[in-house]
């Protein structure tokens, strides 16, 4: 249930109303599927369709539109729609009634553990020894911290997320549900005799700066010795997995199912898009974008966008994606042009 009227709404966003500004509003949905009583946005022309025959009872929309609102109907024209959109939703999320600072009776805690006392540590939790623990950070039900970790201010760790011996977890960091940060890093040596493995003991930790946040269930390796490290600013999707000893620049973007294989040293402002691979040992500069489903083995000499597996400038891997599409019809032409270039032969006696 909103707790703003469609005035205080238009007051929060700078808006213009168009329409009635007494209509009741009870919730927000997307411009597809909203109805009566709900409150939508509408910033693409891709969605004009679904805007053009809304029956929201408030559209956000860009103060360059010109259409005009139905009976019982609102528009609050902005100058960039989604974005006041998400400036909404950040209002109403901090309305959100915040836990109660303290320990839950069910929490183990360890020994020679500093936890302020403004965190939140919820059901169920156990804190090894010597974990720190900053002001107003939230623990939710279930989460595991193995020994000597250390978790900043204003961080919350979502239910049943496992830390490992000595990660070391930034301010104002969000981890979510059932990620694993500092399990071992995949690294065996192999016995040339019979193929079998002797395991590496990895020895390092992981280290998240701050403004980091980690999807659910992704996973992050421990260094072999020294750190696996992701700067400051980064956004980790869900059931991302990063290899040890990788360095992830600021700010970069990883969306879901990407792979980063060990001892990779990433750039500032990167974007790896769905299921992308990133072979081992490679360098990435700053401001690359790695296209979905992209695989990459060699490190990349400079900043660009790139696609294809393995990876080539994005409007190169385009070109030859469209002419392999084509790989049939010129397969049949050439068979024509053979059976041509053989009836001349044997027209000319050849």
């Amino acid at each position: 249930m909103l707790k703003f009227n469609c005035f205080e709404i238009v007051n929060l966003l700078d808006g213009e109303p168009i329409g009635d500004i007494n209509v009741s509003i009870n919730s927000l949905a997307p411009i597809e599927k909203a109805g009566k009583g709900d409150l939508s946005f509408y910033y693409d022309e891709k969605y004009v369709e679904f805007f053009n025959k809304s029956m929201a009872s408030c559209i956000i929309i860009s103060d360059t539109v010109t259409a005009e609102p139905g009976p019982n109907q609102l528009f609050i024209k902005v100058d960039k729609p989604y974005d006041r959109f998400v400036q909404l939703l950040k209002i109403i999320e901090s309305g959100f009634p915040k836990p109660i600072a303290g320990i839950h009776p069910n929490a183990v805690i360890g020994s020679n553990c500093i936890i302020s006392d403004s965190v939140t540590i919820s059901a169920n939790c156990i804190i090894g020894d010597n974990c720190r623990i900053g002001s107003n950070s939230i623990l939710k039900p279930g989460v595991i911290m193995y020994d000597d970790n250390v978790i900043g201010e204003n961080t919350i760790i979502n239910s049943n997320v496992t830390l490992y011996n000595s990660v070391n977890i930034g301010n104002n960091c969000i981890i979510h549900a059932g990620a694993v940060i500092g399990s071992d890093g995949f690294g065996y040596i192999e016995d040339k005799t019979d193929g079998s493995y002797d395991k590496v003991p990895q020895l390092g930790n992981v280290v998240i700066e701050d403004y980091v946040e980690i999807g659910a269930n992704s996973t992050i390796d421990c260094a072999l010795i020294g750190s696996t490290t992701i700067r400051k600013g980064t956004k980790i999707d869900n059931l991302v997995h990063i290899a040890h000893n990788c360095e992830i620049g600021e700010n970069t973007g990883i969306a879901a199912q990407a792979g980063v294989s060990g001892s990779v040293t990433s750039g500032k402002r990167n974007r790896f898009g769905g299921q992308v691979g990133i072979a081992g040992h490679l360098e990435i500069p700053d401001d690359v974008t790695i296209l979905a489903q992209s695989g990459v083995s060699k490190s990349i000499p400079k900043s660009g966008i790139y696609f294809g597996s393995p990876i080539k400038e994005h409007l190169k891997a385009f070109k030859i994606e469209a002419v392999l599409r084509k790989l049939p019809e010129l397969a049949s032409d050439v068979n024509k042009l053979r059976i041509e270039i053989n009836k001349l032969n044997e027209k000319n006696g050849d």
